[in-house]
């Protein structure tokens, strides 16, 4: 809605984790710094802590660009596992087979020991990064100790990174921790922005978005920094709503009082009156430019496709809608309360256990019926497989599958989500028992990209698929390929792994902007399937809201 009135190719301050925004300052590269020295050292443990915000998932994807081609990195997005879970998810990051519906710890250490002795022998290292640390059990972080015991002579064969809260730090100060401690080689605590890094960081995002020009006045960008606390993720959502503000008023510039009124709104406050009258004049101008629009092509809207006005529950000064359905005009009904509203309801059920329910029942499983978190432990037994991703929308359309969505509020809590639909800019979330459809950038608020999918794999055998193998699995992959590209094997042809086979495997993860190494691991498997139109399970855009 506004980025065109300032000038501007796209929002400048989505929460969406696009590269092209990604922003150093001082700080987080000092944090960053602090990563790498502490994986070179080749120590057991390195710890990354930060307020909520901060820009801790921005310093570890920075990493994951520095590291060099001969590591392997598995990554850990939700901590709440048992010791059992979390290391048959460490297994399945970096590929290790194990016998399918295990639950001895043994056969799972004993299958990654080999693993990591074998990747030691070809030269390679291996690094696990455990994201939202602090929700780890003492006894899982016991575990994890354990398995940095294994090495050589020389070094680790398995370094970790924990990345979390303040409260990871006070959890690793623990008497009954005091070994983990101790291993530790290198710690972080990442800060808010300074006023000035505030300043370095609005400039940049907005030229990123195509403007030269302030936007923003000094007094606001210094409000902007003291209402934020220097925070990024809060930063980022009241300059996105001040821009609108701004635009809602007709003013060409971003004043202080705008984005006063903006932080108040953001972070739960009540709007002026004039604030909001202001804001829902024009929503009301683009509906009714929209409405002429419509009638000038003879096509009349039905009464769902007109945008929806929320009243403050404080009072009765009307909101606007939400950027995305004033700039469509087709809000749907379902969204008359925001996505705010919803996860702020004490009454409703935004868990992890609930959303794995959810998202099983879309699979047709009943994972409610045992009374306990189901994780991805149920979907293993059944043949499926957990995908643990940090991704956008893109990806999401991408992969076609169901998945759980981590949202965070601005009071620091997490809510799991199942994203059950995706058609267009518009998103068919399951949050407990109801089913919403917003659009897109309202959810962007609350997500930064974390996301769990199940699948399932064509795959009998062990994973990945790689140059020697031969059977099944690789004819499958042959004959998917096969599919996609168009060229068919002769019938007296090799059918093993071969460089040509390769080939066309780089070549597929090329188009699909994943590594091309030319093996199909458990990513490029998944792309697969979305490829086939009738592939088994749920899709997201088969689900219409």
């Amino acid at each position: 809605m506004y980025p065109a009135y300032f000038g501007l190719t796209e929002r400048p301050f989505s929460l969406a984790p696009d590269p092209r925004y990604l922003y150093l300052s001082d700080v987080h590269r000092e944090a960053l710094a602090h990563l790498l020295y502490g994986i070179g050292e080749g120590g057991s443990f390195v710890q990354l802590t930060g307020e909520v915000g901060t820009g801790k998932t921005t310093v570890c994807r920075a990493l994951l660009e520095q590291l060099p081609p001969e590591v392997d990195v598995a990554m850990i997005f939700s901590p709440r596992l048992t010791a059992v879970e979390l290391v048959a998810a460490v297994c399945d990051e970096l590929r290790v087979p194990y016998p399918k519906g295990t639950t001895s710890l043994k056969v799972l250490f004993d299958a990654l020991s080999l693993a990591l002795l074998d990747a030691h022998a070809r030269g390679r290292r291996t690094v696990l990064i455990i994201d939202e640390a602090q929700n780890l059990s003492p006894r899982v972080l016991e575990e994890i100790r354990l398995l940095t015991n294994l090495e050589t002579t020389k070094e680790k064969l398995l370094q970790v990174i924990l990345i979390g809260q303040p409260e990871l730090g006070e959890l690793l100060a623990r008497r009954n921790l005091r070994q983990l401690a101790q291993r530790v080689t290198a710690r972080y605590h990442l800060r808010p922005f300074t006023e000035a890094e505030t300043r370095q960081y609005v400039h940049h995002r907005l030229e990123i978005a195509g403007q030269q020009q302030p936007i923003f006045t000094k007094p606001a960008v210094r409000a902007a920094h003291r209402l934020s606390r220097g925070v990024p993720r809060l930063l980022n959502t009241i300059c996105d709503r001040a821009l609108l503000g701004a635009y809602a008023t007709g003013q060409t510039r971003v004043k202080e009082a705008v984005v006063r009124r903006a932080a108040r709104e953001v972070l739960g406050r009540r709007l002026s009156r004039r604030w909001g009258v202001a804001t829902a004049t024009a929503v009301l101008l683009i509906a009714a430019g929209a409405a002429i629009a419509w009638f000038a092509s003879g096509a009349l809207p039905s009464l769902g496709a007109w945008p929806l006005l929320r009243m403050d529950g404080a009072g009765s000064t009307p909101e606007a809608a939400p950027p995305a359905v004033a700039a469509t005009a087709a809000a749907p009904r379902s969204h008359e309360l925001t996505l705010a509203t919803i996860l702020g309801d004490p009454s409703m059920t935004a868990d992890k256990g609930s959303a794995f329910v959810s998202l099983y029942a879309l699979w047709n499983l009943d994972a409610g019926a045992g009374g306990a978190d189901p994780g991805c432990d149920l979907g293993r037994r059944a043949g499926l497989r957990c995908l643990s991703r940090t991704g956008t929308w893109t990806v999401l359309r991408r992969l076609n599958r169901p998945a759980i969505l981590e949202l965070a509020t601005l009071d620091g809590r997490k809510h799991h989500v199942v994203l059950a639909g995706l058609d267009g800019d518009r998103a068919t979330l399951q949050i407990g028992e109801r089913r919403v459809t917003l659009p897109t950038a309202e959810v962007e608020r609350f997500w930064d990209g974390p996301f769990v999918m199940i699948w399932k794999s064509p795959v009998a055998g062990p994973l990945p698929l790689q140059s020697g193998m031969s059977g099944r699995d690789v004819a499958w992959l042959r004959q998917q390929l096969g599919t996609i590209d168009g060229r068919t094997s002769p019938a007296n042809a090799a059918q093993g792994y071969d460089e040509e086979l390769k080939q066309r495997v780089a070549a597929f993860q090329q188009i699909e902007s994943l590594a091309p190494d030319g093996i199909a691991g458990e990513e490029t498997l998944v792309r697969l399937v979305a490829t086939t139109p009738a592939g088994s399970g749920p899709s997201l855009n088969g689900i219409r809201p």
